[in-house]
């Protein structure tokens, strides 16, 4: 006769069988209704705005690399970051010992050549006057004329190394030269300055903080669409809650390759009349390639979508997705319960919506825009292992 225990189990089976099924049955059901296998959202009305993104470093306008001709050591600075200064202004001076005993020895140099030329042509003369009476040739008149010529030659080169040696110790007095914001300070009191090879920086000025652009790369692919004084907006990670405005200004014409991805230089000017744009932040930049308001509008879902049961469904979602603006598309408009294609001709896009021409597609019509049946199906059947 059966144990209780061993007839408990195979009804323990039974009813966890059977509640299996149960669940299997309900899920089936509701999978069908179409509220469950189909998710939607509506066509409406509302205002699209197409625009290409992008980075970029806010600049000033102008900025000028101030260095020096001459080298020597820094005596004094009269300028420090964020300064305002103005056209002529002293930045700073270098020890003008070196440069002002080169321009007394040059000052020197001048009054023998002075001496030396009197002397020279006191002889030229001389040697005129000792022909004409018979005293001697020709040849004697045209040696000291030769020198009287090298004499004056003398005293223009150091005239000239005057100059120089002037013009030297000007150089050693650093100026600016625009009115602006030292936005940089690259030497110290003491420090020594060697222009031997390549001018050395010592400051950079910004122009005017108030006038300020943006330096952005745009892909090959959307350089066709911008023109100059279309709109932009742009977001700094300073100000994320706050929105910039500014105009493209420059569209440059010398490419940039890497990688084989070619790139051209986008400027965008921009106000700033607060100064709270800083150089050097980095703009996410949205540049306004067109605005349309208050368009028939359809969720960029619902042109990617394409019913699994037909031939090609993925894949015929992917290329539907790929056409562009004013091009032919279909959307699937829900009608009782199933979902039925509807050819429409596309507009522009902001990335989310598209804009819908022509009267194919009504306010308030569901669109399918995913199948969740398939979904549900694949993962609502279950198995039992027995131990």
């Amino acid at each position: 006769m059966p144990s209780i225990r061993s007839i408990r189990i195979p009804l323990v089976i039974l009813a966890f069988i059977v509640a299996a099924g149960g669940v299997y049955y309900w899920k089936s059901q509701s999978a069908n209704s179409p509220q469950e296998k189909y998710k939607t959202q509506v066509v409406d009305r509302g205002d699209i705005v197409q625009s290409i993104s992008a980075n970029g470093t806010l600049s000033p306008v102008v900025l000028v690399n101030v260095g020096t001709q001459v080298s020597g050591t820094v005596k004094k600075l009269n300028a420090d970051f964020n300064s305002r200064v103005k056209e002529g202004q002293i930045l700073a001076e270098l020890d003008p010992a070196l440069f002002d005993a080169q321009l007394r020895q040059d000052q020197a140099n001048i009054a023998n050549a002075e001496a030396n030329l009197v002397l020279m042509r006191a002889k030229e003369e001389r040697a005129r006057l000792l022909q004409k009476k018979g005293f001697i040739s020709l040849d004697a008149v045209d040696q000291a004329r030769q020198q009287l010529d090298s004499a004056l030659a003398q005293l223009k080169l150091a005239q000239a190394q005057l100059t120089r040696s002037r013009t030297n110790l000007n150089y050693s007095v650093i100026r600016s030269p625009i009115s602006g914001v030292v936005v940089a300070r690259n030497i110290d009191v003491g420090q020594t300055v060697a222009a031997s090879f390549q001018t050395p920086v010592l400051f950079q000025i910004a122009g005017d903080l108030k006038q300020m652009q943006i330096e952005t790369s745009v892909a090959e692919a959307d350089i066709g669409n911008l023109n100059i004084g279309l709109e932009v907006r742009f977001t700094v990670d300073a100000f994320a809650d706050r929105q910039f405005s500014g105009k493209v200004k420059q569209v440059r014409l010398n490419p940039t390759v890497q990688q084989n991805v070619v790139t051209y230089n986008v400027v965008v000017a921009v106000d700033n009349p607060d100064e709270v744009l800083l150089p050097g932040m980095t703009a996410h930049v949205q540049v306004i390639v067109s605005r349309h308001e208050n368009v028939l509008r359809v969720p960029n879902a619902a042109l990617r979508f394409k019913p699994l049961r037909e031939e090609g469904g993925e894949a015929a979602g992917k290329n539907n997705r790929k056409e562009k603006g004013r091009g032919g598309a279909t959307v699937y408009r829900l009608d009782q319960g199933e979902p039925k294609p509807v050819r429409v001709k596309a507009g522009i896009s902001d990335g989310s919506y598209t804009e819908v021409l022509g009267d194919e597609l009504k306010p308030g019509e569901s669109l399918v825009v995913r199948e969740m049946g398939a979904k549900k199906d694949k993962g609502s059947g279950f198995s039992l292992r027995m131990m």
